[in-house]
């Protein structure tokens, strides 16, 4: 048993991507490393269920940093860090699993999620 299973009132917040929920054509290989990582904090989250301690998987959206400073994005989408602070430290009092920053973001990912591979590989995102 490690240490963090015997304190057992510990949390792990990792930081992924709404990119590695589902394969794109413009960014598959950052996707897939944050794809990688929200598995891995899934399979984590399951492991020290048992033990209490909690792991929650974050998934931004855009962020204003210097990644996307000079990207082409909608305005709406973007989310400031203090922002993505705000929705974490949320989660965290809430106890939350899964959070996405900012809100909307799941219900975007749940249709992108949804339609069939045959549309989506022949759609340009």
């Amino acid at each position: 048993m490690s240490d963090f299973e015997k304190r057992n009132h510990d949390y792990i917040i990792g930081i992924s991507s709404v990119a590695g929920e589902r394969g794109r054509q413009s960014n598959y290989i950052y996707g897939s490393a944050k794809g990688s990582s929200s598995v891995y904090l899934s399979g984590l989250r399951n492991s020290l269920n048992k033990s209490y301690g909690k792991v929650i998987t974050v998934l931004p959206g855009f962020i204003r940093t210097k990644m996307t400073e000079n990207m082409d994005l909608p305005e709406k989408l973007m989310a400031t860090p203090e922002e993505v602070a705000e929705y974490v430290y949320k989660a965290y009092r809430k106890s939350k699993d899964i959070v996405y920053t900012k809100w909307f973001w799941w219900l975007i990912m749940f249709i992108i999620k949804i339609i069939p591979e045959k549309i989506f590989k022949s759609m340009d995102l």
